[in-house]
């Protein structure tokens, strides 16, 4: 009989899990994905969204289009787990496994901060890139603050991405004199593994006269008012905010989670639970909340599932390495690059902003639509 293989959520990690499977074992395995969602789109284009630089149709990227031998992509709504049973339930029926992935990425928490769904608007949503595409043309007086409720949070570079681009698009427009930015953050730093990449990125928002707070999360928002953790309060017309972050409820209720997240083991990304696995921003795994390390945990777990089956090598330990693409607007994109778990410390190190790597950053998305989607 065939390995059952579930994965819950078609993300970068259960999209690239489910390739893998399907390149290299689909004799051997019946994989079934499911997400409740129609199709998928690369997080970065949310920046573009939100500043008028492509539009959401244009991003997206139709899960029908996703035709692999093996592979089953389900739109279902999932309403249980059983990490115990390898089974879960969904509003269409029961599914079981012999193997199960849970990639379900992290959920967006905005009552966990106080007025924020009220009185701020966040960009971390596809629905809030889009609404603010239409609120950020009318922006051209005032305080705008670019507020990170809480850590950890996707995509670590993206508030200072939107910092940066708020300011060309406010120059673009011929009100940058009449605007302040202001970029409350709960880390250190922009980019607390690489001090060289926060470096930078702290000289291009002084650059641009963009108030850096660091150290500071959103505690709360009433009308035109940011409170942050230590009391102190800040002014706003526009509030550009992240919100908390935390593993769907449908995770949380299985009893899978620690403080808010799944924990795993950082090498092997294996629960508590016998051939339970959990990968991308849903797991406590040691590494970012974004796309390129859940894709490189995915091809370990793929890896493992593929050597028990008996075929190919042991997967190699997670390495927690990957590169981040970060937009300093005037069409220049920087590289990062990390490694935080194949040394003894965490690591980073950055490559100048340039247009080369725009080409570069483009062909990440592109390789990644065809590998996928056969686009």
């Amino acid at each position: 009989m065939k390995t059952r293989v579930l994965i819950l959520g078609a993300g970068f990690g259960g999209l690239e899990l489910s390739t893998m499977l399907s390149e290299e074992v689909a004799d051997q395995v019946e994989v079934t994905m499911i997400d409740r969602n129609d199709a998928f789109v690369f997080g970065y284009s949310k920046l573009d969204v939100m500043f008028g630089r492509g539009e959401m149709a244009g991003a997206r990227l139709p899960y029908e289009r996703f035709v692999k031998p093996g592979v089953r992509l389900l739109r279902e709504e999932i309403t249980a787990i059983d990490p115990v049973g390898k089974r879960v339930t969904t509003d269409a029926g029961v599914h079981e496994a012999d193997v199960l992935v849970v990639a379900l990425g992290a959920d967006y928490d905005m009552d966990g901060t106080p007025g924020l769904a009220e009185h701020g608007d966040e960009f971390y949503s596809f629905e809030g890139a889009e609404r603010l595409a239409g609120v950020i043309p009318g922006f051209t007086s005032g305080d705008a603050i670019i507020g990170v409720c809480d850590a950890p949070f996707k995509c670590p570079p993206a508030p200072s991405e939107c910092a940066l681009l708020l300011h060309d698009d406010l120059v673009a427009k011929g009100v940058r004199d009449a605007c302040t930015i202001t970029f409350v953050l709960p880390l250190p730093s922009p980019v607390p593994p690489s001090p060289e990449a926060s470096k930078v990125i702290g000289a291009e928002l002084a650059d641009r006269d963009v108030r850096f707070i660091p150290g500071r999360r959103i505690s709360s928002l009433r009308d035109g008012v940011t409170v942050l953790d230590d009391g102190s309060e800040l002014p706003f017309d526009l509030f550009l905010g992240v919100p908390r972050h935390r593993a769907p409820d449908v995770v949380i209720e299985s009893g899978m989670t620690e403080d808010g997240y799944v924990p795993v083991d950082f090498y092997t990304l294996k629960t508590s639970y016998p051939d339970v696995y959990a990968v991308g921003d849903v797991a406590t795994a040691g590494v970012p909340k974004a796309g390129v390390f859940s894709e490189g945990a995915a091809k370990v777990v793929a890896r493992s599932i593929i050597a028990d089956l008996g075929r190919g090598e042991p997967a190699e330990p997670h390495k927690g390495q990957g590169s981040c693409y970060i937009e300093f607007g005037l069409d220049r994109v920087a590289r990062v690059d990390i490694d935080f778990l194949s040394g003894p410390e965490r690591t980073g190190s950055i490559h100048a902003a340039s247009k080369e790597f725009v080409a570069e950053k483009d062909e990440f998305g592109s390789s990644r639509r065809a590998r996928w989607f056969g686009l």
